[in-house]
This record gives C-alpha cells, structure tokens and sequence, in this order.
C-alpha cells in the first residue's frame, strides 16, 4: 500500500478517507487526535486532565492517545553476527528504494489506526504518509556513558555520581535534542531503555552492591561507603546486618569484594506482602533491603534530576517521558523520579497491564506503556528468544492485543500504548539473539492480517474506552 493521497486533498480529509476503511469515522486532527471545540491549541505535545482521565493534547488542542509501533525502519534487524538485514533486503526487492518504502510505511501504519513512531524509529517516516506521525525517540543518555568502558557489561547502570556523567548527560542532549526543539511531531524524548534498578535477568546484585564493588577511587564506590556510615551507628551493627568479620570501615572501604548478606529476589517478583514476611522473621535481612532500596532511591534522584535538567535546558519545548522501565522498581526509585517526569513510561509484556499501572499510576502521573508483544508459533520463527507469551496462531496475537490494550485503556493514568515492534526478527537471530514473531509485518514485509485488523479496530475506538476511564475505584489521584 503507498497510500491514498489524491492531489489537493487536505491532511483531515486523507485521514478521514483512511479511517473510513476501517469504520474509524470520527473527526479527527491531522495527528489523529479528537477536536475539542474551542480547546486552545498550542504548539507542541503536552499533557492534561480532562474529568479525572489523563490524556495527550496534540499541537492542533485535540485529545490524543500515542497509538505506536516501535522500530519503524528499513534497516531493522541485522542477523547476529552477520552485516545481512533480510528486511532491508525484502523492502528493496518490493519497493525500489527507502523513500518508496517510507511512503508505504507511514500509510499503511495510518491505516491501522496508528499516530506514533516508537522508539529506534527512522524520524523521516513521520512525513512521508498522507498525515503525520507523532514520535517519541529514545536518547540512551545513561546506557551511553556506562558503555564507554571497554569491558562494561550490557545496560550497565551508569556511575551517576561521577562528574564527568553530568557534563556527558548535557552534551549528548544538546547533541540529539536541541536540533528537534522547534518539530512538532516530537511528543517527548525517553532518557534510556531499561536500565538496571536492581536485581533481574542481568544479574543478582542490588544497586548497592554493583556499586559498593566498583574500582576504589570510583565516586559511586564512595556514595555507597557513605550511604552505609549513615545508616549505622557503630560497624558492629554492620556486621550483624550484612554478616561481616571485617574490622572496621577502612578495612570495608579498602576490601577487593564485598559480598551482599543474603540472596535477593528479582525486583520484579518483590511485592509489599513478601517484604513484610521478611521483616517480621528476619530483621537482618530486611534491614539490607532497605540498605539496597534507600541507595536505589539516591541514585535514581541523581539520575532523573541530572537527565531531566538536560533534556529541558537542550529543548525546553517537548515533555520528559522518563526512562522506559522493564519492571516496577522499588517504590523508592519511582518516588525519586516523579517530581522530574512528564509522563512515566515502562515496558511491560505481561498478559493484561492493569495492575502495573496501578503501581506506577500512584504518583499521579500519567503514564505510557513503550513496549509490549506477543508471538505467534505459526509464523516459523522460532520464538525460543525474546520476551513475552507465546501464543499459538495469529488470531491468538490478535485477542491478546485486544485485551491488554482495551484493559489498559480503562485506567484513567494510560495516555500511549507502543508495540513491540514494525517487523518480524530474523530466524537466525538480532545481535542479541532474539528470533521472534514480533512483527506487525513478516521479514517479506506482508502485514499480519488478523493482527492488524484488530489493531484497526481497537485503536479506532481507544478514545470512547479512554474517556470512560473515570469510573469509581480508578479516579486519578
């Protein structure tokens, strides 16, 4: 599909046409947004409560929810190893060249129902369709400066106390920021993806522990030292707590390796009931986890007061959308980002959404879920590595779009849903291995049919669900 651009027609009404196709008749702004009578417009994205449900305001003042699709571009996806882009090579023999393609990208994602570019993003799609698309890129602000180390593990947590983390925070957002100050189809920028707040499939440790064990001269070594010499009135109580034998705090400041009392829950699998369990028949242990929550929360204010102050001074226009968390982090860690965020973003690939959000929707934030998918086993890929439940057919992808989008809907917080992701994943695997039926399209770049279909529909009607959204129980705070 190119699209159904006929000469002279205004952006409403190629939009109209294509939500036509769909049964997708109401009015509509050039962003997709609904019209507000006379709500004034404004510039740029911005957020704002309408009878207790949070939305987006798109720059024409309609109410907007950012309907997205993540990783829209030619170049997806190299195979493991290889310089191969089998989508790439797919899209060349189907449309010639990359302009043809981002032409029929942007239409047929309109088409869906869809307004906005998700993260990794080709930005030149969002005009090249019949009307523009929103986007929302990802900055990687932290995860840059953590891997300017040679031997850094992947999504290592950066060092936010050193120095030179805030002069490299201001440069890099002045770098990718500040040239899109004046664009209106940004809705905000995304700090980072998934950074590690605590233990997870990355690794064991807790915050406080990564950073008690960083080389010696290292200021996040020395805010950890610090944090601990606050917390206990003499090294004895230390050592009860943490079950040490050292002698003193120059001998725990100079030791190679400082091991963590005990063994730690995943943060994702912690939950209040556990944590009270914890307390009543293990004090020690649960006074190391309110070591480990206390130092995640300093860290987190240091991390979103640095990064939201550079994202703002860089582009003062466009909203802080946070840093797309993989998992509810300590309440600590999302109580020191609040003050600083727009809009809380996470990921999430669960089977139904609503009670992560309740976690986050307490802040009184709202709130945008930037990734989630779910794999078809008869699509021929393998799906042995990714995230998320697998499914049986592609009708099954189709229902469980359905469900976690209209649930997610219902809660007055939501203000986007972003998919994961445009196309599917090579069989041989992307540079991490991931091999799955992710996609909107096949690697051949042929739309799933029964999946696109009810990304049509639900998306047409995601503003009437949304607008019901504050019913008794589910009234923003």
């Amino acid at each position: 599909m190119t699209g159904i651009k006929a000469p002279g027609s205004s952006p409403a009404r190629i939009v109209a046409a294509i939500h036509s196709r769909h049964g997708m008749a109401m009015v509509r702004s050039r962003w997709g947004g609904i019209p507000r009578g006379n709500a004034p417009a404004g510039k740029f994205f911005r957020t704002e409560t309408i009878s207790g449900v949070w939305w987006l305001i798109d720059p024409d003042g309609g109410r907007f929810l950012s309907k997205g699709v993540n990783t829209v571009r030619y170049d997806q996806d190299a195979v493991q190893n290889s310089d191969r882009i089998p989508y790439a090579e797919a899209c060349r023999r189907k449309y010639g060249s990359e302009d043809a393609w981002r032409a029929a990208a942007a239409a047929r994602l309109l088409s869906w129902g869809f307004n906005t570019l998700g993260s990794w993003s080709d930005m030149r799609v969002a005009n090249a369709g019949p009307s523009p698309l929103a986007a929302t890129p990802t900055l990687h602000l932290g995860s840059a400066f953590a891997s300017r180390s040679s031997n850094a593990a992947p999504q290592a947590f950066p060092d936010v106390f050193d120095p030179a983390f805030e002069r490299h925070v201001a440069q890099r957002a002045h770098d990718l920021c500040a040239p899109w100050c004046e664009d209106q189809h940004i809705i905000g920028w995304f700090s980072d993806n998934e950074l590690r707040w605590g233990p997870d499939w990355r690794g064991d440790d807790a915050l406080l522990t990564l950073f008690l064990n960083l080389p010696p001269q290292s200021p996040g070594r020395r805010a950890s030292l610090e944090l601990l010499r606050e917390r206990y009135g003499s090294f004895a109580d230390f050592n009860t707590v943490w079950r040490s034998s050292l002698g003193g705090w120059d001998e725990l400041a100079a030791s190679p390796h400082i091991a963590p009392p005990c063994p730690q829950q995943p943060t994702c699998k912690r939950d209040a009931t556990t944590d009270a369990q914890i307390s009543s028949s293990d004090p020690e242990h649960a006074a190391f986890l309110a070591d480990c929550d206390l130092f995640a929360g300093r860290i987190a204010h240091r991390y979103f007061s640095t990064v939201s102050a550079a994202v703002r001074k860089a582009d003062p226009n466009h909203l802080f959308l946070g840093c797309r968390f993989a998992y509810a982090p300590s309440s600590s860690v999302i109580d020191a980002a609040k003050p600083h965020l727009d809009i809380l973003s996470f990921n999430n690939y669960d089977p139904d959404v609503a009670a992560v959000i309740d976690s986050y929707a307490a802040t009184g934030k709202p709130c945008m879920v930037t990734e989630f998918s779910f794999r078809g086993d008869d699509s021929g890929l393998p799906n042995t590595i990714g995230a998320g439940l697998r499914v049986p057919r592609q009708t099954d992808r189709a229902r469980c779009f359905r469900s976690f989008v209209e649930s997610g809907l219902s809660h007055p917080n939501l203000v986007g849903y972003h998919w994961f992701e445009h196309a599917d994943q090579p069989a041989e695997g992307r540079f991490d291995g991931e091999n799955s039926n992710y996609g909107t399209v096949t690697i051949e770049d042929v739309a799933y049919e029964e999946l696109t279909r009810t990304m049509a529909d639900v998306n047409a009607r995601a503003e009437t669900i949304h607008a019901g959204a504050a019913a008794p129980g589910w009234a923003a705070k």
